[in-house]
Order: C-alpha cells, then sequence, then structure tokens
C-alpha cells in the first residue's frame, strides 16, 4: 500500500485549532477559566521572545485554560463535539477533495500534525482517517496533565517522527500550508504546498514544489 501524508492546521483545516480547541474546552467545562486567556497571551510573547520553546507554551496554555487533570471521558466526549464542528464548517475545500481523490486512488491517508493527538485523532476520525501522528500528552490514570509526552510534533520533530513511524518508506505526497514542514516534504516523492505561508511559497518556487489554493 501506499500513502500520502497531510498537515492538519490551515490545509485540511480552515484555522490553526489549537486555541480554538482551549476556548471551546474552557467555554463548556469552566468557563472562568476564559478570563485566563490573557495570560496565555503572555505565554505566547515569552515564546516569541524566545523565552520558553514552542512545546513549553502549549503546556502553559493547556494548563491555564484545561487546568492539569481533566477527566478522560470528559475530554473524550469535548474533544468529539469540537471534531463535529471543525469538520462542518471548518475545511478546506480543496481538502475535502483532495482526501477523496487520494482515496479514490487507493492511498492510505496518514494525518501529522503539531495538534494534540486527543483531539486531532477525533477530527480524523470525523473524516474516516485512521492513521494520526501527532504531539502525545501525559495521562495519569484517566486524567489529561498538562505535560507533553515527547516531542512536540512540530518541524524537524514532526518528520523524524514520521520517519520513525514508517521506517525506509516514502510517500506518494505531502500536503503541508507551511515552511516548518519542509523536512517533512523531504520523506515524499511530491511536496505540495497548500495554500502556502509567504516562506514555503518562496521554498516551493525555488524547489520546483506544485503550489496549489484549497481555500
Amino acid at each position: 500500500m501506499t500513502r500520502v501524508i497531510y498537515d492538519m492546521d490551515k490545509t485540511i483545516t480552515r484555522a490553526p485549532t489549537y486555541t480554538r480547541w482551549l476556548v471551546y474546552w474552557a467555554s463548556r467545562e469552566a468557563p472562568w477559566r476564559l478570563g485566563l486567556l490573557p495570560l496565555a497571551g503572555i505565554a505566547g510573547i515569552g515564546f516569541r521572545l524566545r523565552l520558553m520553546s514552542r512545546g513549553r507554551l502549549k503546556e502553559i496554555a493547556q494548563f491555564l485554560l484545561m487546568g492539569d487533570a481533566a477527566p478522560r471521558d470528559r475530554v473524550d466526549v469535548r474533544a468529539a463535539g469540537f471534531a463535529a464542528t471543525v469538520v462542518a464548517g471548518g475545511l478546506m475545500p480543496g481538502a475535502v477533495a483532495q482526501l477523496a481523490a487520494d482515496r479514490a486512488d487507493g492511498q492510505e491517508i496518514v494525518i501529522a500534525t503539531a495538534s494534540y493527538a486527543f483531539y486531532a485523532r477525533a477530527i480524523a476520525a470525523a473524516l474516516g482517517i485512521e492513521r494520526v501522528i501527532a504531539t502525545g500528552s501525559v495521562w495519569d490514570g484517566d486524567h489529561l496533565r498538562a505535560r507533553l509526552a515527547g516531542d512536540n510534533c512540530y518541524g524537524a520533530a514532526k518528520a523524524a517522527i514520521v520517519a520513525a513511524a514508517f521506517p525506509g518508506e516514502r510517500f506518494v505526497r505531502a500536503y503541508s500550508d507551511h515552511v516548518s514542514d519542509a523536512a517533512l516534504f523531504a520523506l515524499a516523492d511530491e511536496p505540495v504546498a497548500v495554500s502556502p505561508s509567504p516562506a514555503l511559497r518562496r521554498l516551493a518556487t525555488v524547489r520546483g514544489w506544485r503550489v496549489v489554493d484549497w481555500r
């Protein structure tokens, strides 16, 4: 079987999902936590000033908006609900068409995303996709902790995690909107820049990669 690999945020989905997930969770499970959003914004400034890693920023934002002991049954329920909202109105039209075309061509579809696995898998399941590589979370029994399990699945780390999951294999195509996935593109025979960021558009032009607009 041959495979194609998709980034998720702003490749399949119209918008990034992480902050949307945190707001979705807090508004339904603990509305008072929405008042902590400015603190998450301050942490974001710290990240931009390179005072913390992207992974640490995610842990802090999760702690503020979800707490450090979210019950698994509530996480599962809310992840399914969040996935339904994303799929109902938050997908790139071109992504929907390409997913259908790749399925018709007999390709196995793999999603590789920096988003947390506990909700990325729910979005993938709503799209009928089984294989998901995403950022892992620490679970303490049936409670979700505000800590990453392993590396944040982003940039070179994402490519390394994918390569370890499929040792020695190459993908038929890789789709992404962001230059951070340049290392992921190296694992595919055909990189495809999807509604690309300016940096990815420049790199695609230099390297002769196909550019498509899925908006």
